[in-house]
């Protein structure tokens, strides 16, 4: 699929591209995996989600994946530690979970308490457990294109420009975000799949003008409406993983109504990247227990 078409103009009706209906499809197939695991051994596949303090939003996104676990027939554990806890009793949680042998994943709800040292936290998973790909582990497994867990919303990405067919190799790609768990991992898949990539943020001088290169633009900064219809490049595709509260709903970091026509295809917020990033959670956990189990996970 050409991703620029000089002949486009203003007037073209994007592809939109849902994420929904890839996640499902994942989720299928995860499902007959849990099965499969479950009939050889007798376990079933667990996911342990570690929340510190009390934030309606974070503890409403934990219930959202353990009630998608037990949907496709998985468990899940919750841990809620109070808002006052040190690094020291937040590591020594995860690091007892990640050594129960019951458990076969484990998500540590992000952003914590300032107190707490993330990175102390994310690394007591072990790159064995480490599903939703945060580890130093997981970084390098994706750099060095090893076995190993992608970050979930790169790796969500990256599955769903793959059933839209999005041509990658030797396409311009920007990242505008450099955040370990999503610009710079995303910048590392993109590379791996052959693509020339350029990693953008915030503070770029004259970021529209680098923006306005690329085939593809993965935008991930986390400020609302950021991206405009005049930074793109006629035809480009346009990931938007933003998801920032507006004032009508959530909405991304792509201004969509003002970009979407001088794209070829473009992710909505919601209904694009978001179901992604749980169902590749939850289907990494499902991996990780046929691996710790020594059942085949294709």
């Amino acid at each position: 699929m050409s991703l620029y078409n000089p002949a486009m103009t203003t007037t073209t009706t994007p592809t939109v591209i849902k994420g929904k209906p890839i996640a499902d499809a994942i989720l299928t197939d995860c499902e007959k995996r849990v099965q499969r695991i479950i009939e050889k051994t007798g376990v079933t596949p667990c996911l342990a989600t570690v929340l510190v303090g009390n934030d309606p939003a974070s503890e409403k996104y934990v219930d959202r994946k353990g009630k998608l676990c037990e949907k496709h027939g998985m468990k899940s554990i919750k841990v809620v530690m109070p808002d006052t806890s040190t690094t020291e009793e937040v590591v020594a949680k995860v690091s007892a979970l990640a050594a129960d042998d019951s458990v076969h994943g484990i998500l540590v709800q992000h952003p914590m308490p300032k107190q707490i040292d993330e990175r102390a936290v994310f690394e007591a998973i072990g790159g064995a457990k480490d599903v939703d790909g945060v580890t130093f582990h997981s970084f390098g497994t994706m750099t060095y294109s090893l076995p190993g867990f992608g970050s979930a919303t790169p790796e969500g990405i990256m599955r769903m420009m793959k059933a839209y067919d999005i041509d990658i190799l030797g396409k311009h790609a920007v990242v505008i975000g450099r955040s370990v768990i999503l610009g710079k991992p995303m910048a590392m898949l993109l590379l791996a799949s052959h693509a020339t990539v350029t990693i953008c943020h915030s503070r770029t001088v004259d970021l529209p003008s680098i923006v306005r290169q690329a085939d593809i633009v993965v935008a991930a900064v986390g400020i609302a409406h950021f991206v405009k219809s005049d930074w793109l490049k006629e035809g480009a595709v346009v990931i938007d993983a933003g998801f920032n509260p507006g004032p009508g709903g959530n909405v991304g970091d792509v201004d969509y109504d003002d970009c979407a026509p001088k794209c070829s295809m473009i992710t909505p917020v919601p209904g694009g990247v978001g179901p992604m990033t749980l169902a590749v959670l939850i289907d990494q956990t499902s991996i990780g227990a046929a691996r710790q189990l020594g059942v085949d996970a294709d």
